[in-house]
């Protein structure tokens, strides 16, 4: 009994282990061709993130950013982001933790 337990639970753990260890790995890093890698665009990196007036979460929200609005950063302070959201208007802080360039890097 005991070692049909351990056969069964090195069949489940091996099923949960094999498509981890198998699939490729994940990146968020872009490749580019020549080898002089461009500044990506900043992004939002969640489904919505808080405009706030101050670069503080105890600001006043004033509005939110979605992921498909377009936006320009003016100035970092932190890991906060001054951006002006171009859809709306809405000018204010939003945090560098939602709101980042993705990494591009040279391959020789």
């Amino acid at each position: 009994m005991r070692a049909r337990r351990i056969a069964m639970s090195a069949a489940v753990l091996g099923a949960l282990v094999l498509p981890i260890v198998s699939a490729p790995a994940a990146s968020a890093v872009t490749t580019i061709a020549s080898c002089s890698a461009p500044t990506l665009p900043y992004a939002v990196h969640a489904k919505a993130v808080t405009i706030r007036a101050k670069a503080t979460t105890r600001s006043a929200a004033v509005g939110v950013l979605y992921r498909v609005h377009q936006f320009t950063v003016h100035r970092s302070s932190g890991n906060w982001r001054y951006i002006t959201d171009k859809t709306t208007g809405i000018t204010g802080w939003v945090s560098g933790t939602y709101v980042y360039r993705d990494v591009a890097m040279c391959l020789d």
